[in-house]
């Protein structure tokens, strides 16, 4: 097991001799406790660089090479004070990664207790999914066609049958009796069951979809760490919480001139909201979009890569993100806002914990932080990258209740990844060379 550098000892010495100021801070209510953790001080500069509050709490190396990018690419080191050629920026995953939980999990939880899914068009359940299969169609169709007319909100606080089809699409991608839902699409590119989440919220206008999403919202906040709901005949988990220590990164990036960005495979409507709990604006965050009809979602996605609007076979999803991150930061257009943008250009720093992360990740300059989550592709590149490469990879257990140890090798030779036809494959290297199996080094505990 990788082990950390020693803690923090004497803060007053320390700081007296680098000539810095630490900020000691208490661990929040639901940190583990910081035993995989050391303390990182970065040298002082000309231009005295923001500096992470929170350093202590992370896992190793891993706050030393963040603050290793902000002092070599925030504004203490431009020119001038002025930002040399492309501001730089950074990009993250939001579930799992900026917070402990899933937005789209809890708002769609919420909307099933509140009866705030709509009866589709005709009732028809493959208006909300191209891709969705009959079976999946004809499932949800038995379950909730009947209670209410196009349009209409479901009766799903009180019908548990329509609840939980609704949520074995959400949660299995499969009916209740276990038949596939979705079929057909492109899957580097997209996730049918993620989008659908949104499609599902066609007829709503925007704001309106906002407002739910706050709801839900402060529903989560509000839930004790570790509660649990009842929706339809299950439990779900019933709540959310910022970490603090990445609520500390993407501030100390704001002080430093580095934009961050928020990339997520929920809607945009919920990123919007959850993203002002870190200051980030809905200029700056990019989710999946939907395209509206006389101002209310039509249930059909933006296009990217050359992949025009209302196709609906690309949105945020690996290489997906990459491509939303190349139009909406870059202005790049057509099948090039697929492929990697040209170094200078790419984001400095990017922050994942899942699949859909990778591509995003791995296009970051400056340090590649990951959350470990067991996504097997993800930390197959981590670990490879950070043996193999040139030590920018800054791998950290989850803040709140991390995972152990897995005890079996991630099967990046063999099954790891996940083809564009949904089929499982070895993960590879950007030289097309195979990466051995990993050993999960990184954890609590």
């Amino acid at each position: 097991m990788r082990r950390p550098r020693p803690g923090l000892v004497v803060a007053g010495i320390i700081a007296a001799v680098l000539g810095a100021t630490l900020t000691a801070t208490p661990v929040a209510a639901g940190t583990p406790d910081a035993r995989p953790i050391a303390a990182a001080v970065s040298a002082p500069t000309a231009a005295r660089c923001p500096e992470l509050r929170l350093a202590e709490r992370w896992y190793g190396d891993n706050a030393r090479l963040i603050q290793r990018v902000i002092d070599r690419r925030g504004r203490c080191s431009w020119p001038g004070g002025k930002a040399p050629g492309h501001r730089p920026y950074a990009v993250f995953d939001f579930d799992n990664t900026l917070i402990k939980n899933d937005i789209s999990d809890q708002t769609i939880f919420w909307m099933l207790g509140h009866d705030k899914i709509l009866q589709p068009p005709r009732r028809d359940w493959r208006a909300t999914s191209r891709y969705m299969t009959d079976a999946g169609a004809r499932a949800l169709r038995r379950a909730c066609g009947s209670l209410a007319r196009p349009g209409e909100p479901l009766p799903t606080r009180t019908n548990t049958r329509c609840a939980d089809e609704i949520l074995s699409v959400r949660k299995e991608q499969t009916t209740t009796t276990g038949e596939e839902v979705f079929a057909g699409y492109h899957h580097r590119r997209m996730e049918a069951m993620y989008a659908w989440v949104g499609q599902v919220l066609q007829g709503y206008r925007p704001a309106e979809v906002r407002r739910l999403a706050a709801r839900a919202r402060t529903a989560a906040l509000e839930a004790p760490i570790g509660a649990t709901q009842r929706v339809g005949s299950t439990r779900q988990t019933a709540w959310i919480r910022y970490y603090p220590e990445m609520r500390d990164l993407v501030r100390t990036l704001k002080r430093a001139g580095i934009e961050p960005w928020i990339v997520s495979a929920s809607p945009k409507e919920f990123a919007d909201v959850w993203g002002g709990g870190l200051g980030i604006d809905r200029a700056h965050t990019i989710g999946v979009s939907q395209l509206t009809t006389r101002g209310r979602l039509n249930g059909h996605l933006e296009g990217c890569g050359g992949i025009p609007d209302g196709a609906d076979a690309i949105m945020t999803y690996v290489d997906g993100k990459r491509c939303f991150i190349n139009k909406r930061v870059l202005g790049m257009e057509g099948p090039r806002a697929l492929r990697p943008a040209r170094r200078a250009l790419r984001p400095v720093l990017a922050g994942g914990d899942a699949t859909t992360d990778v591509s995003m990740v791995k296009d970051a300059t400056g340090v590649h932080v990951v959350l470990n989550r067991n996504s097997a592709e993800l930390m197959c590149v981590a670990y490879d990258g950070d043996a193999t490469g040139d030590g920018r990879w800054a791998i950290n257990p989850m803040f709140i209740q991390p995972l152990p140890r897995l005890e079996e090798p991630y099967p990046c030779s063999t099954t790891a990844a996940l083809g564009p036809r949904g089929r499982e494959r070895p993960a590879r290297r950007d030289d097309g060379t195979v990466i051995p199996d990993q050993e999960d080094t990184v954890f609590a505990g």
